[in-house]
Formats: C-alpha cells, structure tokens, sequence
C-alpha cells in the first residue's frame, strides 16, 4: 500500500532512506533512489527551478524518472515530453504549458527547445551538495495523449490524481520489482513508475531502441516480479523463446482491449502469476482492474462507486467519474472533457453480454462497410482465436461498390508452409462465419511476419 499523505516525491524517497535496496534500472546502468538523499543529478541548484513551469526533455527514461522525482514539489509545473513527439508540435505544447525552463540531458532529442530562460542538464549520477530547503510547492503534472492527429491534446494532473489508483493494492503486492513495457513518459508507464518509487519498489526501465529478447533478459536478470504491458508489448514478448526466462508473480495488461485468447496465453505462459488487465485513460484516470482471468468486466462495475470510481454507460460509451481524473486540458480553443455531472466521456464502446461487459472498440475507429458499422477490434478477437494465431489487425480497404471491405493482417505462431496457411485461413475464416455477422467477417486474410507497434505500445492503427 502507498503512503497516504501528500508529500512530493523526493520528499517521501528521503524519509525512506535506509532502504538501500531500491533501485531503477536502465540497460546501462542502475541507480540507487536513496542516493537522491544526498545530493541531486541536475546541473544547477533545484532553486534555479524553484516555481518554473519545466519541460522535461530528455532523451534517456532514466535522466526523466531522476528530474520528475527532483522537480515534484519544487516546478510549479512538470510537462513530461513523449520521445515520439513531432517536432513541429513542440511550440505549441511550450506555449500551452507557460514552459520556461526545459530539462535535457546529453542525448536530447533536437526538438528540444534550448533558447528558453532556464536550461538544465540531468545525468545519471548524484553530485553531493547541500541544496538550499525550499517551500514545497502544489506541482501540476502535463502529459500528452497519444493517438491524436496533429498537436496532442495536452492534459493537467496533479500528483494526487496521478496516484490515486496506485493506494489500491494489485494482487502480489510486497516486496517487489516491477518492469514495464511501456515508456513512462506516457500515462501507462508513469503509472507503474509512481507505483514503483512510492510502493518501495526496483522497477527495470524500457528501451526502445531494445530488442525484446534482450530486454526479457535484463528482466530475468533483476528479478522481475510484476510487470506490465500492452496486449500488443505481451503477444509480441510470447514470440520470443526467451519469455521462459522470467517468472513474474503478477502480469499486468492495459492500454488496449485484453480479449480472452491473450489472458488465455499467459495463463499458460505463466501458470504461478496473477493476471489482470486494468482499463485507464489519459483524463480519466485509471478505473479499474479485473483480475479474474476473464476478457471484459463484471456488469455490476457500472453504476456502483468502487475506490471512488463512477461508471456509466451512455449511447454506447463508458464515461467515468472519479478522482483518478485530470483537471483539464491546457491550450486555446479546448473543450472541457467532462459533463455537466464530472463524467469523461472515454469514446470506448462497450457491449454487455449476459453479467458482463465487453469493449469492442472506439467510437472514432470504426470501419464503414456499405452503411453498416465494424470495430475492427471485435473482428481480431475473434481471429485471435486460432490456436495458431499470435496476433491480428483488421483494416479497412476502399472499395468502389461497399465504400470499404475488411481486411486482415495475421502473425502466426510459427511460420506455415503455403499449405498450411491455406487451412488456417479457410479455418480462421470458418471462426469469423461462425461468430460474427456476413458483413464483419474479411474479405481476405494476410499473412504478415509482424504488425506495426506505435510507441505508445499500441498497434498502429493505420487507415488506407
């Protein structure tokens, strides 16, 4: 369980000092937290960015979690820049944010903005020095979504939203070393690396410039305990020979709908963990986890106040109220992301299906076929299925009669002689019939050796 009162980070890694066993790992070094206790990796006195509206813009994961732990209670706000971020969008975050000083380090990226009026180097190591005690300020937390056309929405937390979920234990929580998949400079690995830190935790960092393989390795290699990822991160990792390396007490999935043949998978993968999927948003926070080994979650959720957490269904989509919520967002000309009662309108559709709800996709990701409506997400949870099946995309192809056909990509578990990839087709088609109706089911099925991953962690849902 997480402390419960509202110090900043770095002021709660101080009054755990004597643990000397807490470390964040990255693929070339590893960094002991208390070490914070006794001096600072910036380049300048924390004063220099006392009440500064910062921008952290580092290129290494590590350089980022050291300046978010620094900075918490000294910024008076914290924009945390994704390393995916356009360029050309980089001005407008600066300027929605009232950025004026920027975090970097050796390797930061050339978007970075240097010409503003504090400038700040953070390294991987500790300088020891007396820093001079500063009022601890309300900081505000700035992340950008993912999955946006153009400048991403730019949204305003605080450290007690941010953390809110992580005061309800996960199955297997103790004494732990988490890993993650993700980047935690998005919503889904700042999340673990906030139940890391406060939670008393190791947590083994990402790369992503890291081959799978290796970093499976690294994580067998610190003890990997809980660890989490998108379906896509998991049904990429279950590729990989080198998943028997770890044994993780607690498999956790989000960001991207969990259906039954990836929980399935890592049931058997890992036969001693406890596997949950968890459903969370940029604004609204996280809102819950399930834990019972099945796809979607129970229908008594909607409607009752757990944790705190209000869920309703309204046209189709789940909307949540909570306290895990964000504020708002930042920038001209942006709308407000609640209601009129504090509910967020998350744009996933949900069906329920006897005492269960499932999600079947976005409102804005759905393929028209001839008037008719298809999540293409339904269609691959059927596809993943198959036995021999790792992982599937559905997309839309333009057509002249339907205005567009469905198509299907699909990763095999192992490569198929052409004869055998005739059968699995006729076999996955024979699923689709079965389960879905004529129009949902694919025109054709693709064989492809893999399928774009964003970097957010997510399949990249390409239109064409």
């Amino acid at each position: 369980m997480l402390p419960g009162d509202t110090k900043s980070l770095r002021n709660r890694l101080v009054h755990q000092a004597d643990r000397a066993d807490q470390y964040l790992h990255a693929v070339r070094s590893s960094f002991l937290l208390n070490d914070l206790s006794r001096g600072s990796s910036l380049s300048a006195p924390r004063s220099e960015l006392y009440g500064r509206s910062v921008l952290v813009a580092t290129h290494d994961q590590l350089t980022a979690a050291l300046t978010m732990i620094e900075l918490d209670g000294c910024a008076r706000r914290i924009t945390i820049l994704p390393p995916d971020v356009e360029t050309e969008h980089i001005g407008a975050v600066t300027a929605a944010a009232a950025i004026d000083a920027v975090v970097i380090d050796r390797d930061s990226p050339p978007c970075a903005p240097l010409d503003l009026a504090v400038r700040v180097v953070c390294t991987p190591s500790i300088v020891s020095n007396e820093q001079a005690e500063l009022a601890p300020l309300h900081t505000e937390w700035v992340l950008l979504t993912s999955g946006t056309v153009g400048v991403p929405k730019i949204i305003l937390h605080d450290l007690a939203s941010l953390t809110a979920a992580a005061a309800v234990e996960s199955p297997a929580d103790g004494a732990a070393v988490w890993g993650t998949f993700y980047d935690i400079r998005r919503y889904g690995g700042l999340q673990i690396f906030l139940r890391a830190i406060l939670g008393g935790a190791s947590l083994v960092l990402s790369s992503a410039d890291e081959p799978v393989a290796d970093h499976l390795a690294r994580l067998a290699n610190h003890g990997v305990t809980h660890i989490s990822g998108t379906p896509s991160h998991w049904r990429r990792a279950m590729m990989s020979p080198d998943l028997r390396a770890i044994a993780p007490r607690y498999v956790r999935l989000s960001g991207e709908i969990a259906d039954q043949a990836i929980l399935d998978g890592l049931r058997v993968a890992f036969p001693h963990a406890a596997i949950g999927h968890a459903y969370a948003s940029t604004e609204a926070g996280v809102a819950f986890d399930v834990n019972d080994g099945l796809a979607g979650f129970p229908v008594a959720f909607i409607g009752e106040n757990r944790d705190g957490v209000e869920m309703k269904v309204s046209d189709g989509c789940l909307h949540i109220r909570s306290p895990r919520t964000a504020s708002c967002y930042l920038g001209a000309n942006q709308p407000a992301f609640t209601d009129s009662d504090g509910f967020v309108d998350t744009g996933d559709i949900v069906q329920q299906r006897d005492d269960r709800c499932y999600f079947v996709g976005r409102r804005g990701g759905i393929i028209n076929v001839g008037g008719l409506k298809i999540h293409p997400e339904e269609i691959e949870a059927v596809i993943n299925r198959h036995p021999q099946v790792r992982m599937s995309f559905v997309r839309p192809k333009q057509s002249p009669v339907t205005g567009s056909t469905v198509i299907a990509e699909v990763v095999l578990k192992s490569e198929s002689e052409c004869i055998q990839q005739i059968e699995v087709t006729n076999d996955i088609l024979k699923l689709c019939r079965e389960a879905l109706p004529r129009h949902k089911v694919p025109a054709a099925i693709r064989f492809v050796p893999t399928l774009a991953v964003a970097a957010t962690g997510k399949l990249a849902r390409r239109q064409g």
